[in-house]
């Protein structure tokens, strides 16, 4: 692969906004400014792609009690009808009554979002979350 060509530029912000800045990229291991910089527009990037209801990619995670009364089968049926945005999930048994399942997703945000609403939204869930990421094909 090639190295990309790369442009400096200058970048002003008040100096109270720079401290908590150092201190982000000190918190996260980042080597330098230009490395979180560059994370931050990739990140903001990533939110305007599934703004635009472009092909995506993402997770859906979810936690749990799988002693609720048809909760899985009704969790499984979500993901059968919504199945061409499923590219793979993983099921972990954390304790006696709660799960976690995490489904790899892919296809347009909205269709994502919607499928991620109904399985979060189910009654025994209690928490679930999306994440949201790219292809990768702008950057």
């Amino acid at each position: 692969m090639q190295t990309e060509k790369m442009t400096r530029f200058g970048v002003s912000m008040p100096n109270r906004l720079l401290t908590h800045f150092d201190e982000l990229i000190s918190d996260k291991g980042y080597a330098n400014r230009s490395e979180a910089l560059r994370d931050l527009v990739r990140d903001y990037l990533v939110e305007r792609e599934w703004e635009a209801d472009e092909e995506t990619v993402g997770t859906v995670t979810i936690v749990y009690d799988h002693h609720v009364k048809e909760l899985a089968d009704a969790l499984t049926h979500i993901q059968h009808e919504m199945g061409t945005l499923i590219i793979s999930s993983l099921h972990v048994h954390l304790t006696h009554t709660h799960c976690l399942e995490i489904i790899v997703v892919r296809g347009k945000s909205s269709e994502i979002r919607k499928m991620a609403d109904h399985l979060i939204g189910t009654k025994g869930v209690i928490h679930g979350k999306l994440t949201a990421a790219t292809i990768g094909s702008s950057f």
